[in-house]
């Protein structure tokens, strides 16, 4: 028997093939940033415009995607084993696109809000899913880059979100940058479903072997062994044994305190410049520099990442990120700023890429699903957290300089926890 996703797969074997694997996984994941980064591009026009929005309600609509997210990371991390990565991805992504379709057409901010966790249960799943495809298809050797370059895929969604906003959001409207989202979205469905191969080490899981080597032998890749006995028990429980205890609890509170700085500052830092007294275009420049600086530092971070291992370099990236965030309360010309935003970004999204990567590598392959899933999961609290904090922070009033007063500490306590992971517990292989 023949699996739908070994026919599916394009030819050629070895490295061609499985960069296009990873070249999937990073289109997915650029539609995933652009649905996200995109309700940071309309606040704006939200708050001054239609709805009139005052910072604690753009708080909450913000953090309701985000919400959507941490269960949807939950429910891949469970399902994952049971229906594929391949099924899997194709459910998300039908899913989310429908729901920004349906979020263009919002009467109210109150169903706006309702769609936005709709859409976030499905956005949710992409990630966790993109992330262990990438890892199990990338060269021995080579894991942090590759994922950190797949990974980029949000930044590039988060600058084509500004460039859509600062293009097409004056003349014609937020809705429009919906469409957008939904239009691509089902594109990428068409695509995804044909081109998308299973997970070989899913297959194996369960019991498929001779659909795995043949899947393994067409794109010049190890089939893994069984899991060891006795590793058939519930992926949660696996995680918090005492093998693993330590590591997957620091990996999801270093996991919450990334993603907090990355939605906090995409869904507030355009807004914190217009009140800065920069005009709308003037803003979003500065979102676009943020993912900017992603795109360009993260795939050389985890290069980097791969030679020394991830724990020093994400310790480091966060503290680096803590001291870009704080020079940002200077008021220096212009294109410092924006050269410190780009390397806040670089060091912020970038960080959170690299601490995927490091969660993927430090369990072995039979967990690697479960614990990426559980530790989007519970890193989703931060990521809710981040539009919150930042909305509050905004509604004291207490200044320019207090904004990002407020985001460099939690670069700093998340410096801290990835110090804190046991050392050789990640496997660079």
């Amino acid at each position: 028997m023949t699996d739908v996703s070994d026919r599916s797969a394009p030819p050629g074997t070895g490295t061609r093939s499985r960069a296009w694997v990873i070249a999937l996984c990073w289109t997915a994941i650029v539609v995933d940033g652009y649905d996200l980064i995109v309700y940071g591009t309309v606040l704006p026009t939200l708050i001054s415009g239609e709805w009139a929005l005052d910072a604690g309600t753009a708080g909450w609509i913000g953090s309701l995607a985000l919400v959507g997210m941490l269960v949807g990371a939950l429910l891949a991390g469970t399902v994952t084993d049971r229906i594929g990565r391949r099924r899997l991805m194709i459910l998300c992504i039908a899913w989310f696109s429908a729901a920004m379709a349906l979020c263009a057409l919002a009467p109210s901010p109150e169903v706006f809000g309702l769609l936005r966790f709709v859409a976030g249960v499905g956005l949710g799943g992409v990630v966790p899913t993109a992330i262990a495809l990438t890892v199990e298809y990338a060269p021995a050797g080579r894991r942090n880059a590759a994922n950190a370059l797949m990974f980029s895929g949000y930044s590039v969604g988060g600058v084509v979100a500004a460039l859509s906003g600062i293009v097409l959001l004056e003349q014609l409207g937020w809705r429009a940058l919906f469409w957008i989202g939904a239009g691509v979205g089902a594109v990428l469905l068409v695509v995804v479903a044909v081109a998308l191969p299973e997970s070989v080490s899913y297959l194996v899981g369960r019991g498929r072997r001779e659909e795995a080597a043949a899947l393994a032998a067409r794109y010049g890749m190890p089939v893994p062994g069984d899991a060891p006995a006795g590793t058939g028990r519930a992926g949660l429980r696996a995680l918090l044994d005492r093998h693993h205890l330590r590591g997957t609890l620091l990996f999801w509170v270093g996991t919450g305190f990334g993603l907090l700085l990355v939605y906090g500052l995409n869904t507030w830092l355009a807004q914190i410049m217009r009140q800065a007294g920069y005009p709308l275009g003037g803003a979003l420049a500065f979102l676009l520099a943020l993912n900017l600086g992603a795109i360009v530092g993260a795939p050389l971070l985890g290069a980097l990442a791969d030679r020394v291992g991830p724990r020093p370099v994400v310790t480091g990236m966060f503290l680096t990120a803590a001291a870009s965030i704080l020079l940002l309360m200077n008021r220096f010309p212009t294109p410092v700023l924006l050269g410190l935003i780009a390397v806040a970004g670089a060091c912020t999204i970038g960080t959170t890429i690299i601490v995927n990567s490091y969660t993927a590598t430090f369990y072995p392959e039979h967990l690697r699903a479960a614990g990426l899933g559980w530790s989007l999961g519970i890193g989703r609290i931060g990521a809710i957290a981040g539009p919150l904090y930042g909305g509050v922070v905004m509604a004291t009033g207490a200044g320019f300089a207090a904004n990002f007063l407020a985001f460099a500490i939690p670069a700093v306590l998340g410096a801290i926890v990835m110090a804190l992971v046991p050392r050789g517990a990640a496997t660079h292989s």
